[in-house]
Protein backbone atom coordinates (compact mmCIF):
# COMPACT_ATOMS: atom_id res chain seq x y z
CA UNK A 1 0.00 0.00 0.00
CA UNK A 2 1.58 3.32 -0.86
CA UNK A 3 1.16 6.22 1.77
CA UNK A 4 -1.55 8.15 -0.73
CA UNK A 5 -3.50 5.20 -0.19
CA UNK A 6 -3.54 4.92 3.39
CA UNK A 7 -6.39 7.36 4.58
CA UNK A 8 -9.48 9.46 2.79
CA UNK A 9 -8.44 12.67 1.33
CA UNK A 10 -4.79 12.05 1.61
CA UNK A 11 -3.79 15.56 0.26
CA UNK A 12 -5.36 17.38 3.14
CA UNK A 13 -3.87 14.94 5.85
CA UNK A 14 -0.85 15.70 4.19
CA UNK A 15 -1.31 19.42 4.48
CA UNK A 16 -2.03 19.21 7.98
CA UNK A 17 0.75 17.73 9.11
CA UNK A 18 3.01 19.92 6.78
CA UNK A 19 1.18 22.93 9.20
CA UNK A 20 1.69 21.13 12.48
CA UNK A 21 5.68 21.26 11.06
CA UNK A 22 5.42 24.89 10.19
CA UNK A 23 3.85 25.78 13.67
CA UNK A 24 6.21 23.73 15.93
CA UNK A 25 9.26 25.32 13.87
CA UNK A 26 7.36 29.27 14.44
CA UNK A 27 7.17 27.57 18.32
CA UNK A 28 10.57 26.49 18.97
CA UNK A 29 12.01 29.79 16.92
CA UNK A 30 9.88 31.95 18.78
CA UNK A 31 10.01 30.56 22.85
CA UNK A 32 13.53 28.82 22.32
CA UNK A 33 15.28 30.72 19.83
CA UNK A 34 18.84 30.23 18.64
CA UNK A 35 20.49 26.95 19.32
CA UNK A 36 23.86 26.75 19.11
CA UNK A 37 26.04 23.39 19.94
CA UNK A 38 26.31 22.41 23.47
CA UNK A 39 23.82 25.67 24.52
CA UNK A 40 21.03 26.02 27.13
CA UNK A 41 18.83 26.43 24.44
CA UNK A 42 19.40 23.62 22.20
CA UNK A 43 19.35 21.42 25.11
CA UNK A 44 15.37 23.18 25.36
CA UNK A 45 15.15 22.32 22.17
CA UNK A 46 15.87 18.58 21.96
CA UNK A 47 13.38 18.58 24.96
CA UNK A 48 10.47 20.05 23.10
CA UNK A 49 11.29 17.62 20.58
CA UNK A 50 11.47 14.82 22.97
CA UNK A 51 7.81 15.90 24.53
CA UNK A 52 6.23 16.19 21.27
CA UNK A 53 7.87 12.63 20.04
CA UNK A 54 5.83 10.93 23.06
CA UNK A 55 2.65 12.11 21.54
CA UNK A 56 3.19 9.32 18.60
CA UNK A 57 5.75 7.05 19.66
CA UNK A 58 6.06 3.91 21.47
CA UNK A 59 9.76 4.95 23.10
CA UNK A 60 11.17 7.89 24.02
CA UNK A 61 14.69 8.26 24.36
CA UNK A 62 17.33 11.36 25.18
CA UNK A 63 21.14 10.52 25.05
CA UNK A 64 23.79 13.33 25.96
CA UNK A 65 27.27 13.07 25.03
CA UNK A 66 29.99 15.46 25.31
CA UNK A 67 31.11 18.15 22.36
CA UNK A 68 33.57 20.90 22.03
CA UNK A 69 31.61 23.42 19.86
CA UNK A 70 34.39 25.57 19.56
CA UNK A 71 36.65 22.98 17.74
CA UNK A 72 34.71 22.61 14.17
CA UNK A 73 35.32 26.11 13.06
CA UNK A 74 37.62 27.52 15.60
CA UNK A 75 40.64 26.62 13.24
CA UNK A 76 39.09 29.81 10.40
CA UNK A 77 39.94 32.33 12.65
CA UNK A 78 43.10 30.61 14.16
CA UNK A 79 44.51 30.17 10.73
CA UNK A 80 43.71 33.62 9.65
CA UNK A 81 45.35 34.98 12.46
CA UNK A 82 48.63 32.70 12.01
CA UNK A 83 48.87 33.33 8.39
CA UNK A 84 48.96 36.40 9.32
CA UNK A 85 52.28 36.07 11.44
CA UNK A 86 53.61 33.68 8.95
CA UNK A 87 53.16 36.37 6.54
CA UNK A 88 54.93 39.12 8.67
CA UNK A 89 57.57 36.20 9.31
CA UNK A 90 58.43 35.91 4.79
CA UNK A 91 58.46 39.61 4.73
CA UNK A 92 61.32 39.82 7.47
CA UNK A 93 63.44 36.48 6.25
CA UNK A 94 63.38 38.07 2.47
CA UNK A 95 66.04 40.94 3.77
CA UNK A 96 68.46 38.15 5.56
CA UNK A 97 67.35 35.36 3.17
CA UNK A 98 67.18 32.96 5.94
CA UNK A 99 66.02 29.35 5.34
CA UNK A 100 65.08 28.90 8.93
CA UNK A 101 62.72 32.01 8.61
CA UNK A 102 61.21 30.66 5.40
CA UNK A 103 60.44 27.54 7.09
CA UNK A 104 59.16 28.95 10.01
CA UNK A 105 56.11 30.07 7.68
CA UNK A 106 55.97 26.94 5.88
CA UNK A 107 55.26 25.05 9.00
CA UNK A 108 52.78 27.40 9.89
CA UNK A 109 50.86 27.17 6.92
CA UNK A 110 51.25 23.14 6.99
CA UNK A 111 49.34 23.82 10.00
CA UNK A 112 46.61 25.16 9.33
CA UNK A 113 46.35 23.09 6.49
CA UNK A 114 46.06 20.08 8.35
CA UNK A 115 43.38 21.24 10.87
CA UNK A 116 41.39 22.30 8.13
CA UNK A 117 41.72 19.66 6.13
CA UNK A 118 41.39 17.37 9.27
CA UNK A 119 38.14 19.36 10.84
CA UNK A 120 36.18 20.67 7.85
CA UNK A 121 37.08 17.90 5.16
CA UNK A 122 37.15 15.01 7.28
CA UNK A 123 35.26 16.31 10.16
CA UNK A 124 37.38 14.78 12.66
CA UNK A 125 38.17 16.02 16.18
CA UNK A 126 41.66 17.52 15.84
CA UNK A 127 41.39 20.29 17.94
CA UNK A 128 38.37 19.44 20.69
CA UNK A 129 41.12 18.67 22.91
CA UNK A 130 42.28 22.15 22.68
CA UNK A 131 38.45 23.68 23.52
CA UNK A 132 35.95 23.29 26.13
CA UNK A 133 33.67 21.03 26.60
CA UNK A 134 29.85 21.77 27.06
CA UNK A 135 26.97 18.60 27.05
CA UNK A 136 24.71 18.43 23.61
CA UNK A 137 21.81 15.79 22.94
CA UNK A 138 20.21 13.82 20.60
CA UNK A 139 16.13 12.63 20.92
CA UNK A 140 14.98 9.50 19.10
CA UNK A 141 11.14 7.98 19.27
CA UNK A 142 10.19 4.64 17.77
CA UNK A 143 7.43 3.79 16.45
CA UNK A 144 6.69 -0.41 16.92
CA UNK A 145 5.93 -2.33 13.53
CA UNK A 146 1.97 -3.73 13.58
CA UNK A 147 3.94 -7.64 12.68
CA UNK A 148 7.31 -8.91 13.45
CA UNK A 149 10.09 -6.10 12.87
CA UNK A 150 11.89 -6.88 9.63
CA UNK A 151 13.70 -3.87 9.01
CA UNK A 152 13.81 -0.37 10.68
CA UNK A 153 14.14 3.43 8.67
CA UNK A 154 15.39 6.46 10.88
CA UNK A 155 14.21 10.02 9.77
CA UNK A 156 16.74 12.16 10.97
CA UNK A 157 16.96 16.18 11.34
CA UNK A 158 19.25 18.12 13.21
CA UNK A 159 18.12 20.49 16.25
CA UNK A 160 20.96 23.14 16.59
CA UNK A 161 21.97 25.99 14.49
CA UNK A 162 24.83 27.64 13.52
CA UNK A 163 26.49 30.97 14.23
CA UNK A 164 26.26 33.40 11.27
CA UNK A 165 28.45 33.49 8.97
CA UNK A 166 29.00 37.60 8.10
CA UNK A 167 29.62 37.12 4.28
CA UNK A 168 27.34 34.75 3.60
CA UNK A 169 24.66 37.50 4.80
CA UNK A 170 26.88 40.24 3.81
CA UNK A 171 27.17 39.39 0.14
CA UNK A 172 25.65 36.10 -0.93
CA UNK A 173 27.00 33.06 -1.88
CA UNK A 174 29.71 35.25 -5.11
CA UNK A 175 31.35 37.14 -1.51
CA UNK A 176 31.40 33.71 0.64
CA UNK A 177 33.07 32.05 -2.36
CA UNK A 178 35.44 34.82 -3.24
CA UNK A 179 36.56 35.53 0.77
CA UNK A 180 36.90 31.58 1.40
CA UNK A 181 38.55 31.14 -2.18
CA UNK A 182 40.78 34.02 -1.23
CA UNK A 183 42.14 32.27 2.11
CA UNK A 184 42.41 29.39 0.41
CA UNK A 185 44.43 30.32 -2.48
CA UNK A 186 46.37 32.39 0.23
CA UNK A 187 47.37 29.28 2.44
CA UNK A 188 48.29 27.49 -0.49
CA UNK A 189 50.52 30.06 -2.27
CA UNK A 190 52.01 30.62 1.29
CA UNK A 191 52.99 26.88 1.28
CA UNK A 192 54.61 27.04 -2.41
CA UNK A 193 56.26 30.31 -1.74
CA UNK A 194 58.18 28.81 1.44
CA UNK A 195 59.12 25.84 -0.12
CA UNK A 196 60.28 27.67 -3.54
CA UNK A 197 62.30 30.28 -1.51
CA UNK A 198 63.87 27.31 1.05
CA UNK A 199 65.13 25.49 -1.54
CA UNK A 200 66.58 28.55 -3.51
CA UNK A 201 68.35 30.03 -0.62
CA UNK A 202 69.89 26.00 0.45
CA UNK A 203 70.58 24.71 -2.90
CA UNK A 204 70.96 27.96 -4.94
CA UNK A 205 71.47 31.14 -3.35
CA UNK A 206 73.36 33.00 -6.54
CA UNK A 207 70.14 32.54 -8.33
CA UNK A 208 67.42 33.86 -6.62
CA UNK A 209 67.41 37.83 -6.46
CA UNK A 210 66.18 40.36 -4.08
CA UNK A 211 63.65 41.21 -6.52
CA UNK A 212 61.94 37.43 -6.50
CA UNK A 213 61.67 37.36 -2.78
CA UNK A 214 60.37 40.67 -2.93
CA UNK A 215 57.56 39.54 -5.31
CA UNK A 216 57.13 36.37 -3.25
CA UNK A 217 56.66 38.69 -0.39
CA UNK A 218 54.16 41.18 -1.42
CA UNK A 219 52.10 38.71 -3.03
CA UNK A 220 51.73 37.07 0.29
CA UNK A 221 50.46 40.11 1.84
CA UNK A 222 48.02 40.90 -0.81
CA UNK A 223 46.89 37.67 0.96
CA UNK A 224 46.60 39.45 4.07
CA UNK A 225 43.05 40.61 2.75
CA UNK A 226 41.61 36.90 2.80
CA UNK A 227 43.67 35.83 6.31
CA UNK A 228 41.55 39.11 7.70
CA UNK A 229 38.48 37.91 6.22
CA UNK A 230 38.67 34.45 7.62
CA UNK A 231 39.07 36.05 11.07
CA UNK A 232 35.64 37.51 10.75
CA UNK A 233 34.11 34.59 8.45
CA UNK A 234 31.29 33.97 11.62
CA UNK A 235 29.90 36.08 14.32
CA UNK A 236 30.57 33.98 17.47
CA UNK A 237 28.19 36.64 19.45
CA UNK A 238 24.90 35.98 16.82
CA UNK A 239 23.48 33.28 16.70
CA UNK A 240 20.78 32.05 13.57
CA UNK A 241 17.32 30.71 14.24
CA UNK A 242 17.84 27.97 11.84
CA UNK A 243 14.25 27.61 11.25
CA UNK A 244 14.99 25.34 7.27
CA UNK A 245 18.47 24.55 8.46
CA UNK A 246 17.55 22.56 9.87
CA UNK A 247 14.19 22.55 12.19
CA UNK A 248 12.37 21.55 8.73
CA UNK A 249 14.38 18.16 8.79
CA UNK A 250 13.55 17.57 12.60
CA UNK A 251 9.43 18.55 12.31
CA UNK A 252 9.71 16.71 8.73
CA UNK A 253 10.59 13.64 10.45
CA UNK A 254 8.45 13.78 13.45
CA UNK A 255 5.22 14.96 11.09
CA UNK A 256 5.43 11.59 9.60
CA UNK A 257 4.96 9.41 13.11
CA UNK A 258 2.46 12.25 14.07
CA UNK A 259 0.72 11.33 10.99
CA UNK A 260 0.85 7.54 11.92
CA UNK A 261 -0.41 8.19 15.15
CA UNK A 262 -3.13 10.29 14.73
CA UNK A 263 -4.35 7.83 11.73
CA UNK A 264 -4.14 4.64 13.55
CA UNK A 265 -1.21 3.52 11.21
CA UNK A 266 1.88 0.54 12.05
CA UNK A 267 3.84 -0.82 9.04
CA UNK A 268 3.75 -4.18 9.09
CA UNK A 269 7.08 -5.43 9.66
CA UNK A 270 8.62 -1.74 9.92
CA UNK A 271 9.68 0.13 12.80
CA UNK A 272 9.93 3.91 12.49
CA UNK A 273 12.08 6.11 14.16
CA UNK A 274 12.38 9.81 14.36
CA UNK A 275 15.89 11.46 15.12
CA UNK A 276 16.48 14.70 16.38
CA UNK A 277 20.64 15.24 16.63
CA UNK A 278 22.08 17.75 18.23
CA UNK A 279 25.63 19.55 17.12
CA UNK A 280 25.11 19.03 13.76
CA UNK A 281 27.07 22.29 12.50
CA UNK A 282 30.18 21.31 14.73
CA UNK A 283 30.87 18.51 12.62
CA UNK A 284 28.26 15.77 12.70
CA UNK A 285 28.50 14.94 17.00
CA UNK A 286 25.33 14.00 17.10
CA UNK A 287 25.01 11.52 14.62
CA UNK A 288 28.49 10.26 15.47
CA UNK A 289 27.35 9.52 18.37
CA UNK A 290 24.09 8.48 17.81
CA UNK A 291 26.09 5.79 15.66
CA UNK A 292 28.71 5.04 18.25
CA UNK A 293 26.20 4.61 21.04
CA UNK A 294 23.31 2.54 18.95
CA UNK A 295 25.32 1.07 16.42
CA UNK A 296 25.46 -2.13 17.40
CA UNK A 297 21.25 -1.88 19.23
CA UNK A 298 20.01 -1.56 15.64
CA UNK A 299 21.91 -3.61 13.63
CA UNK A 300 19.26 -6.06 14.88
CA UNK A 301 17.06 -5.85 11.73
CA UNK A 302 18.37 -4.14 8.14
CA UNK A 303 18.32 -0.28 9.10
CA UNK A 304 18.55 2.38 7.09
CA UNK A 305 19.30 5.92 7.67
CA UNK A 306 17.68 8.72 5.78
CA UNK A 307 18.91 12.15 6.79
CA UNK A 308 17.05 15.61 5.94
CA UNK A 309 18.66 19.13 5.59
CA UNK A 310 17.48 22.38 4.80
CA UNK A 311 13.69 21.83 3.00
CA UNK A 312 13.27 24.94 1.80
CA UNK A 313 13.48 25.48 -2.13
CA UNK A 314 11.30 23.33 -4.44
CA UNK A 315 13.64 23.77 -7.49
CA UNK A 316 16.28 22.38 -5.75
CA UNK A 317 14.95 19.22 -4.24
CA UNK A 318 17.50 16.31 -4.42
CA UNK A 319 18.89 13.17 -3.21
CA UNK A 320 22.41 13.02 -2.03
CA UNK A 321 24.36 10.27 -3.11
CA UNK A 322 27.96 12.13 -2.46
CA UNK A 323 28.21 14.00 0.98
CA UNK A 324 31.02 15.20 2.79
CA UNK A 325 32.53 17.49 0.34
CA UNK A 326 32.31 14.61 -2.07
CA UNK A 327 34.50 12.14 -0.33
CA UNK A 328 31.88 10.05 1.13
CA UNK A 329 29.59 7.84 -0.75
CA UNK A 330 25.84 7.18 0.73
CA UNK A 331 24.01 4.45 -0.19
CA UNK A 332 22.74 3.70 -4.04
CA UNK A 333 20.08 1.56 -2.61
CA UNK A 334 18.71 3.52 -0.28
CA UNK A 335 18.94 6.47 -2.97
CA UNK A 336 17.26 4.56 -5.17
CA UNK A 337 14.54 3.87 -2.46
CA UNK A 338 14.33 7.89 -2.35
CA UNK A 339 13.78 8.77 -6.09
CA UNK A 340 11.13 5.59 -6.46
CA UNK A 341 9.66 6.86 -3.28
CA UNK A 342 9.61 10.51 -5.25
CA UNK A 343 8.20 9.29 -8.54
CA UNK A 344 4.99 8.03 -6.22
CA UNK A 345 4.76 10.95 -4.23
CA UNK A 346 4.78 13.26 -7.52
CA UNK A 347 8.21 14.68 -7.12
CA UNK A 348 9.27 12.57 -10.39
CA UNK A 349 13.15 11.61 -11.06
CA UNK A 350 14.54 13.64 -8.34
CA UNK A 351 18.49 14.45 -9.53
CA UNK A 352 21.23 12.42 -7.37
CA UNK A 353 23.51 15.41 -6.08
CA UNK A 354 26.54 16.01 -3.83
CA UNK A 355 27.29 18.21 -0.92
CA UNK A 356 29.69 19.86 -2.43
CA UNK A 357 31.05 22.17 0.81
CA UNK A 358 30.09 20.67 4.02
CA UNK A 359 28.09 17.70 5.13
CA UNK A 360 24.95 16.06 6.46
CA UNK A 361 24.25 13.46 8.95
CA UNK A 362 24.24 11.03 6.56
CA UNK A 363 27.87 11.15 6.20
CA UNK A 364 28.62 10.84 9.90
CA UNK A 365 26.46 7.28 9.77
CA UNK A 366 28.00 5.67 5.68
CA UNK A 367 31.59 6.54 7.01
CA UNK A 368 30.74 4.40 10.34
CA UNK A 369 29.27 1.36 7.70
CA UNK A 370 26.43 0.76 10.74
CA UNK A 371 23.65 1.24 8.49
CA UNK A 372 23.31 2.05 5.02
CA UNK A 373 22.07 6.01 4.74
CA UNK A 374 21.56 8.87 1.99
CA UNK A 375 19.96 12.53 2.97
CA UNK A 376 17.30 14.58 1.30
CA UNK A 377 17.46 18.23 1.12
CA UNK A 378 15.81 20.67 -0.97
CA UNK A 379 18.57 24.19 -0.55
CA UNK A 380 19.91 25.88 -3.26
CA UNK A 381 23.54 24.63 -3.05
CA UNK A 382 25.05 28.17 -4.04
CA UNK A 383 24.32 28.64 -1.01
CA UNK A 384 20.87 29.64 -0.69
CA UNK A 385 21.57 33.64 0.81
CA UNK A 386 19.83 32.27 4.30
CA UNK A 387 21.83 29.60 4.78
CA UNK A 388 23.69 30.40 7.84
CA UNK A 389 22.55 33.99 8.11
CA UNK A 390 19.78 36.17 10.36
CA UNK A 391 17.68 35.12 7.12
CA UNK A 392 17.04 31.29 8.33
CA UNK A 393 13.68 32.38 10.12
CA UNK A 394 10.39 31.32 11.09
CA UNK A 395 9.02 33.75 8.59
CA UNK A 396 11.50 32.26 5.47
CA UNK A 397 9.71 28.64 5.67
CA UNK A 398 8.21 27.48 1.99
CA UNK A 399 5.16 25.23 2.81
CA UNK A 400 5.41 23.21 -0.60
CA UNK A 401 8.75 22.46 -0.10
CA UNK A 402 8.04 21.07 3.23
CA UNK A 403 4.43 19.52 2.34
CA UNK A 404 6.86 17.56 -0.80
CA UNK A 405 9.48 16.62 2.05
CA UNK A 406 6.37 14.82 4.46
CA UNK A 407 4.95 13.07 1.14
CA UNK A 408 8.56 11.82 0.09
CA UNK A 409 9.06 10.66 3.88
CA UNK A 410 5.74 9.17 3.65
CA UNK A 411 5.71 7.62 0.95
CA UNK A 412 9.49 5.82 1.49
CA UNK A 413 8.50 4.54 4.73
CA UNK A 414 5.32 2.84 2.96
CA UNK A 415 7.47 1.97 0.03
CA UNK A 416 10.27 0.64 2.00
CA UNK A 417 7.87 -1.73 4.23
CA UNK A 418 6.34 -3.16 1.50
CA UNK A 419 9.54 -4.37 -0.49
CA UNK A 420 12.45 -3.36 1.16
CA UNK A 421 15.31 -1.90 -0.76
CA UNK A 422 14.34 -4.23 -3.85
CA UNK A 423 12.48 -1.39 -5.48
Amino acid sequence: MKANESVKNYPSERRMYTNYAARAIKKVCKEIGPRFSGSEAEKKGIEFMSEELKTCCDDVKVDSFAVHPKAFLGWVPMSGILMIIATAIFFVAQFFEIAALFFATLAIAVFCLFFGITEFVFYMETLDKFTPKKTSYNTYGIRKASGETKRRIIFAGHADSSMEWRFSYLGGPKLLIATLGGAILGLVYSIGASIFAIVKTQTNPEYISALTLDILSYIMIFFVIFFITAILMYDKNRVVEGANDDLTGCFTSIAVLKFMQDNDIRLENTEVVALCTGSEETGLRGAKDFVKNHGEEFSDVETIFIALDTIRDYDFMGIYNKDMSGIVKNDPEVCNLLKEAGNIAGLENLPYLTVSLGATDAAAVSKSKKFKAAAFAAMDPAPARYYHTRLDTHENLDLKTIEAGVGLCLETAFLYDEKGLNV
